[in-house]
Order: structure tokens, then sequence, then C-alpha cells
């Protein structure tokens, strides 16, 4: 099943492909919970929630997929986490070389055909798109082993991490966590859907241009570690949202003015726009494709746990 929101916060689901049924009715008191809750109800008693959302959709035809305005799935998630240098995409990159570790994202999500801020920040040299393949929680998860982790899993989610490049910070809160840098969408897809996560194909493009394109098959930590080495530190709530991270060949950066898309294989396909008045200073060059740690630590540096 794949759940969307839209409008004035209404909860949807995909019907046929291409066109979306209103289910709202189906929650109580949806309007008094607020979006957040009512998403996060939604994830917990799915099992209930499923049959009466298939019922509706049954009946109801539902109006074109163009002629709504889709919201992000999850609005506030309690946490947005993402993966830091999780795929082996470079020669002598090797799962075992990189530690798993994560950042905070600002949790007020951004949904399809939102703002991405660009704001002058001195030293800045580039605002990067990076797509990525995310995981939301379904159910309460601590110290929950790998091999239970997948039990954990409600549904993905295309995700795109906006970076900050030039500038080198105590914290990952300037170069990962603004506002407006974390857009996702257009729906959750439900993990009954998805046969196996680690074999989708993700694009990206910029204007137009292709910009990424590879397979979550170069995954470094798959999902259950992730989820295990997560809960360790944490409690992860249904609802959560989850970034994997991404394979950084093909990375574009953004400018005023810019259209961004991504699209994960069965999950669909979403559009954003850039804002802002930060443009390249004269002189400051893009970082290179290759891929390296931004900051003082580097991955042979950082303490393992």
């Amino acid at each position: 099943m794949r759940i969307l929101r839209f409008d004035d916060d209404r909860v949807g689901v995909l019907k046929e492909g291409s066109r979306v049924v209103d289910v709202s009715a189906a929650i109580e008191h949806r309007e008094s919970k607020g979006p957040q809750r009512v998403m996060e109800e939604v994830i917990e008693e799915f099992d209930r929630c499923r049959g009466e959302f298939e019922r509706i959709a049954a009946r109801e035809r539902g109006v074109p997929l163009e002629s709504v305005r889709l919201l992000a799935p999850i609005p506030r998630p309690g946490k947005c986490l993402g993966a830091f240098l999780n795929y082996v995409d470079q020669p002598g990159r090797s799962p075992d070389a990189l530690p798993l570790e994560f950042f905070y994202k600002d949790p007020s999500l951004l949904g399809p055909e939102g703002t991405i801020e660009l704001p002058d920040i001195p030293g800045v040299t580039e605002y990067q798109t990076e797509a990525e393949l995310a995981f939301v929680i379904g159910k309460a998860a601590r110290n929950v082993r790998a091999e239970e982790g997948m039990d954990c899993i409600f549904g993905y989610v295309p995700f795109l991490d906006i970076s900050v490049r030039g500038i080198t910070r105590y914290t990952r809160f300037l170069t990962k966590g603004q506002a407006t840098h974390g857009p996702c969408g257009p729906w959750i897809t439900t993990k009954d859907e998805v046969p196996d996560p680690h074999r989708l194909r993700v694009r990206s493009w910029v204007n137009g241009e292709t910009a990424q394109d590879f397979s979550t098959a170069y995954m470094a930590h798959k999902i259950p570690p992730q989820v295990a080495w997560l809960s360790r530190f944490v409690r992860l709530e249904p609802g959560d949202v989850i970034a994997t991270g991404t394979y950084h060949a093909g990375r574009k950066g953004l400018r005023d003015g810019d259209a961004m898309e991504i699209e994960v294989e069965g999950l669909g396909r979403a559009r954003f726009l850039a804002r802002g008045p930060w443009s390249p200073r004269p002189g400051a060059a893009s970082l290179p494709q290759t891929p390296r740690a931004p900051g003082v630590a580097d991955a042979s540096t950082i303490s393992r746990v």
C-alpha cells in the first residue's frame, strides 16, 4: 500500500498508480490529533487501519493524482537520522572500512514541490543534493538484534539529503541539519510492497539532467544492522525516518531557481525547488565528485562503537 498526505492534512492511498482515495474518515478525531500523531497512529495500528483503507479504496474511485497537493508523508517525525558514508562507492572502500555513523536532520520534513532554502553562509562553496532510500520505523525498538531489524520497518520513502560543502564545523548542524534540507516523498510504500530494499535503483535529476543513478545493492551496512546499531543508543519510535546514505558519484550542486527530482524504483518520484540568496563566489570551486568525509575526521580515525 502507498500512503500519502495531501491538501489540508488529509490522508490518502494511491489507487491504480494514478488516483488518490481519501481515507481520512477511517481515522477518528483526525483534526484534533494533528498531522504527525495521525500518521504515527496509522503506522502503529496499521493492521487495523489497513482493512478499512482497503474497503474505502475498493468502493471509491478517487481523484487524479495531479489534482491534489502532496505533503511530506511524515510531517515531523520524532527523529530523522541519516547514515554517514554508508556506500561502497570507490575503489578500496569496503563495509569493514566504514563505521556505522549517523547524523540528525531537521525533523520538519519537506514535501513534494516544496522549497529548499539556500541561505547565504560565509564559506559555503556548494549546496549538494544526495538521493537516498529512507525507511520508516513501524514499532518501538530498543536494543534489537540485527536479525530482528526488518521486523521494525513499516515502509520506505525517497529522501534527498541536502548537504552544505566548504565549511568545517564541530557538528553537522549547519552542514546537514538546516530547515528544509530533508525533502522526501511522494508517499510511504509499505514494506510488503518491497521484496528487497537492497536491490532498488535510485535516481535523481537537477533541471532535468541526470545526477545520480545507483543501486542500493552498494549499501555498506544494510538496514537490519542499521536498526540494531541505532537502537543501542536511542529508542526508535513509530514514524521515525532513517535515510540510509548515498552513492556519491553524480551529485550536483544547487542554485537559486533549480528544480531537483528523486525517484526510487517502485517508490515514486517527487520534485522540489531551490530558492535563496546564496550563489557561488568568484574563485570558489565546487567540490570534486570523489567522495570524502567533510570536516576534520575521516573513517580511519572515527572511534568504533
